[in-house]
């Protein structure tokens, strides 16, 4: 069964993105309808409310490109509005394909506001550049992983555990005996409890987990990162080992998730039938890696992934495109080398292998994981899955998507045990 959420108005499709700076004339409230879908034909609305006592007027402009800022629309005209007085400006136009695209709000020639709205999001087509051996290349690496004695030690940590759930610091060896971490968190009442594995971030900082009920809890540090921070030997990991994808960081980091649902596997008191997992931004696109590697889970709730459609992606944004594109200049590596390697770390390359139910979210507002990037690998899932647009987010979703990603989890853990 295939499922899709296409939107999710968390407040509402009404609600405005308020819009001033201090030197503007007007007061702006801009009213889209955020997601559009054919046959409608998109409409912005924007209110121009005038905040001053006396009359005043200016040139006001809306600017449409694409996701790649090439040009498509250009709306002007001349608002004289006295002290108090408001007007609403609609802006109707045809988008030339499922895409998203950037709007821009200009008064006398500056910036007011720039927002992002999207057209037909699930048709939106990432091509696939997966190399032939793409299959072969992750089971060599999970060969190898295999060999590794994962040596697993828990120490607890009595300060931080309490009469219902016990904490403890665990280290493990992963591929190539690098020693990994994490923080592992179970009720303390016997029992089979399922779990879930929470991926972090880009340099996110390791937290304490214990605040799902019922569950046990994995925050793992990939290595190099967050709890291996201090000894890291990767420098900047997304530029490291770029001229191989025998040594590109990635491929260690991407068992290293693997090694975490080996762990959650061994203990006890986990029940396997019901192993989850979920990550934003590069813990997004490490949720989307393990379940394509590894078929263990449950269900997954990806957030704003990272590492997916590279060709797409260094033409939308700055970064990490500056560093990798520095990288390539230092390595003398082609514009085809540097592609192919990053073919093999793709998450949209990986996502056609991932068979769990997903529940992904996003912002619509992202600049930093631009939503293109996170659908190329969405729109590639064939499994039962659901999508959140959070229109007012940028690279965060709101503190309504837990609850939201875990009624996801508790339905499919219900749905697995009947």
């Amino acid at each position: 069964m295939l499922k899709n959420i296409l939107c999710c108005f968390l407040l509402s499709g009404a609600l405005a993105l308020s819009a001033q700076n201090d030197s503007s004339k007007f007061q702006y409230e801009i009213d889209p309808s955020w997601v559009y879908y054919a046959p409608d034909v998109p409409e912005l609305n924007v209110l121009v409310y005038n905040k001053d006592n006396e009359r005043s007027a200016s040139d006001i402009k809306l600017n449409i490109t694409t996701d790649k800022r090439e040009p498509l629309f250009s709306f002007s005209q001349n608002i004289n509005l006295q002290g108090g007085d408001s007007t609403k400006l609609t802006y109707s136009f045809v988008l030339p394909q499922p895409g998203f695209y950037r709007c821009t709000l200009i008064e006398g020639g500056k910036d007011v506001k720039r927002f992002n709205i999207g057209y037909e999001p699930e048709n939106i087509v990432s091509l696939g550049d997966a190399q032939p051996d793409l299959k072969d290349f992750w089971d060599k690496a999970k060969a190898e992983l295999a060999q590794v004695e994962p040596d697993y030690q828990l120490t607890q940590i009595t300060d931080d555990s309490n009469k219902s759930r016990k904490l403890y610091m665990v280290k493990m060896k992963s591929l190539g005996g690098e020693e990994i971490a994490g923080y592992y968190s179970v009720p303390v009442k016997k029992g089979k409890y399922p779990v879930v594995i929470s991926y972090m971030g880009y340099g996110s900082k390791p937290w304490i987990p214990g605040g799902t009920p019922g569950y046990a809890e994995f925050v793992l540090s990939t290595r190099g990162q967050g709890l291996q921070e201090p000894t890291n030997t990767y420098g900047d990991w997304i530029t490291y080992g770029l001229d191989s994808k025998d040594n590109f960081y990635y491929r260690g980091a991407f068992m290293d998730l693997i090694r975490a649902v080996d762990f959650v596997s061994s203990r006890p008191e986990i029940d396997n039938n019901y192993i989850f997992a979920e990550g934003g931004s590069q813990g997004g696109a490490f949720t989307l890696a393990a379940a394509a590697l590894d078929d263990r889970f449950c269900a997954i709730g990806p957030t704003i992934p990272f590492l997916s459609d590279y060709p797409d992606y260094f033409q939308i944004v700055h970064w990490p495109a500056q560093p990798i594109l520095a990288k390539q200049k230092e390595l003398g590596l082609s514009d085809a080398q540097l592609y192919e390697t990053l073919s093999y770390f793709d998450v949209k390359n990986l996502a056609t292998w991932i068979k769990c139910p997903v529940i992904m979210g996003i912002g619509l507002q992202d600049e930093v994981c631009p939503p293109h990037t996170n659908v190329s690998s969405y729109n590639r899932l064939s499994t039962e899955k659901e999508l959140y647009i959070y229109p007012q987010n940028e690279h965060n979703t709101p503190d309504s998507w837990w609850n939201t990603r875990m009624a996801f989890f508790d339905k499919h853990m219900k749905a697995s045990s009947k």
